[in-house]
């Protein structure tokens, strides 16, 4: 019995060490990225957001952490593209990638986002009930996407008019065409 208790409670510690080893990896590796990052729960509340999530949103840890996901931002976040992707896709496949999702925010204006998640969680630890964690990686390709319109806008408008000069230049050639055969034809006589 004595050993089934030391037994337990090492694999309880190993369990938390591992916990929080792991705690720190994520955190240090979404602390350091450029991009918009969200840890969830498997609730879907908000554990954490790194300096971008901050920056490109314009919020506070304080009002972002702890916070169901759908209410963040005074509902700014209920968005059915991503809870559709958060509830019925990540559930079944674990991850997702490079999911566009368009959006107006009340305090950012527009936004286009390419979503990527994926669920963490460390199969040694199922016994111990290891928390499901989700990460939640966002790319902010707004900028980008205004410029492929604005040089689509700008390619067919060229393309408008280039036809338009390019019949204009054919009905003058016809024109002077139409005219040198008329001299022609009088110099011969």
């Amino acid at each position: 019995m004595n050993k089934s208790v030391k037994t337990s409670a090492a694999e309880r510690f190993s369990a938390d060490t591992i916990w929080t080893t792991g705690w720190t990896y994520i955190r240090h590796v979404v602390d350091t990225a450029r991009e918009p990052f969200l840890i969830l729960d498997d609730k879907l509340r908000i554990m954490s957001a790194n300096e971008a999530f901050y920056r490109t949103f314009q919020t506070l840890a304080k009002d972002t952490e702890g916070q169901l996901i759908y209410k963040l931002g005074k509902g700014q976040w209920n968005v059915p593209a991503l809870k559709r992707l958060l509830e019925e896709v990540l559930p079944k496949q674990s991850f997702f990638r490079d999911f566009e999702i368009e959006h107006e925010y009340p305090v950012v204006g527009k936004k286009i986002m390419l979503m990527n998640a994926r669920e963490v969680f460390e199969p040694l630890l199922k016994k111990q009930k290891s928390p499901k964690l989700i990460i939640l990686a966002m790319e902010d390709v707004t900028k980008q996407k205004m410029l492929e319109e604005k040089l689509a806008s700008y390619s067919k408008e060229l393309e408008e008019r280039v036809i338009q000069r390019t019949k204009a230049l054919e009905e003058r050639l016809a024109l002077l065409e139409g005219g040198s055969k008329k001299r022609g034809g009088k110099k011969r006589r």
